[in-house]
């Protein structure tokens, strides 16, 4: 063969190489990032929807190149597992209260305090706004994408409940601080996550529970109660967490990371919102169920309020024991939940 054409031979054959790997290069970056989201709310409920739609927005922001996979009603991980499950791997993002970990998130537990949060986007946009403010140390293992929040915690029995009196050594389902909630008002807290609690009512195990007014028709809580207390004078809330397992969200490129960034902060307030819309229908669903709705008095109100304080104190107490700052955390709440309050015209 003549030089020439071994030179060709060569050049066609490094053409075709340099070719060929850039496909594969191409291939390769336009690979999809495939992610499993477990939820604990179930299918039909409206903050499993939201989180379905935040997961549709990230992929069509990021034409495609990362799908989230939702496992809803606990499926993947359970509701008081998800947290784990995120940092270990289970799930690469859960959604869940971190109230159902008890103890495993001292600072963040002050979300939950009774402090009379006037409805479900304030009480969310308060709890994204102090988990950013501080990241805390107890979160550092998972990245946080944003946290939300239910409106206020009314109290649903199957007993009318019209004085505080009436509670004492009533079995209440609960979690988090809302069972030291219940003891200073006199009852028995019973820790269950909402999926439990429909059947819990039904037979008995509780007498009642605390819970926003939407989980009476989220979860057809309604159906197995008789009479709702409208406690918003000690409106607590639970805060729910959205994170992402630290390794999958270091996987992501910085303009994916940005997506995940942009669309979770658009998201708070369709959270918040959403709590609000389903306020609104399980108020209506109790109505049409012929439920009695107590309200308070001012000086009823004034005695549960007073009931409570012991509950803001410990916590302070124990953060403190802890070298957290929680007098701080908590005097930052209170500002919060008023500018937010306010903006809203609360």
């Amino acid at each position: 063969m003549k030089w020439w054409k071994v030179v060709v031979s060569f050049v066609t054959v490094a053409v075709v190489a340099t070719v060929l790997s850039g496909c594969g290069k191409s291939r390769d970056q336009e690979k999809t990032t495939e992610l499993s989201y477990s939820v604990f709310f179930p299918p039909t409920h409206i903050q499993c929807q939201t989180a379905e739609a935040w997961a549709q927005e990230i992929g069509k922001r990021t034409n495609g190149k990362v799908k989230i996979t939702v496992y809803p009603g606990g499926t993947l991980t359970k509701a008081d597992q998800c947290y784990e499950g995120v940092v270990s791997g289970v799930s690469d993002i859960g959604m869940s209260c971190f109230a159902y970990t008890r103890g495993r998130f001292p600072l963040l537990e002050g979300l939950d305090l009774p402090l009379g949060y006037p409805n479900g986007l304030v009480a969310t946009q308060v709890a994204t706004e102090m988990v950013r403010k501080y990241q805390p140390a107890e979160v550092g293992d998972v990245h946080v994408l944003y946290v939300h929040a239910h409106g206020p915690g009314i109290l649903a029995t199957r007993k009318p409940v019209r004085r505080l009196e009436d509670l004492a050594g009533v079995k209440v389902r609960a979690t988090g601080l809302s069972s030291k909630i219940v003891q200073s008002l006199g009852g028995t807290p019973l820790a269950m996550s909402q999926g439990e609690t429909y059947e819990s009512l039904q037979k008995g195990v509780v007498e009642a529970t605390f819970c926003p007014i939407e989980t009476l028709k989220g979860w057809k809580q309604g159906e197995v109660i008789t009479h709702i207390t409208e406690t918003s004078a000690i409106g607590y809330t639970t805060a729910m967490f959205v994170v992402i397992n630290k390794k999958a969200w270091e996987g992501l490129s910085p303009e994916l990371q940005k997506v995940f960034t942009d669309v979770s902060n658009e998201f708070v307030a369709k959270h918040g919102q959403a709590w609000d819309q389903a306020d609104q229908e399980g108020a209506a669903f109790v109505k049409e169920l012929q439920r009695e709705v107590i309200t308070l008095d001012a000086a009823e109100q004034q005695r549960w309020q007073s009931a409570v304080q012991p509950v803001l104190d410990e916590y302070v107490k124990a953060a403190a024991e802890k070298s957290l700052p929680g007098q701080q955390f908590l005097d930052d709440l209170r500002a919060s939940i008023a500018k937010h309050s306010e903006a809203a015209g609360r």
